[in-house]
């Protein structure tokens, strides 16, 4: 997600997918816009200073609105 680092950032795993998309593939259907793998959780790496903020940042690129869902927020471990 874009955003400029800080300093206190974490790295936050985000699991989303589509839900319109999942029901459409079940039927064995296309949703006309979001490929078929979106039916599927699809993982990003968020920058951000809480997983609340990680939750709000892929929100905005991925809206619920459009049918996408969030699975999991989990902060990564860095070594």
């Amino acid at each position: 997600m874009e955003r400029t680092p800080h300093n206190g950032d974490q790295v936050f795993e985000v699991s989303i997918y589509n839900k319109e998309v999942r029901s459409l593939v079940k039927e064995n259907m296309s949703h006309d816009f979001f490929d078929d793998h979106w039916a599927d959780e699809q993982v990003r790496d968020v920058l951000a200073e809480t997983a609340d903020e990680a939750r709000q940042l892929v929100g905005k690129r991925f809206p619920p609105d459009e049918g996408f869902v969030i699975a999991s927020v989990k902060p990564l471990q860095m070594a």
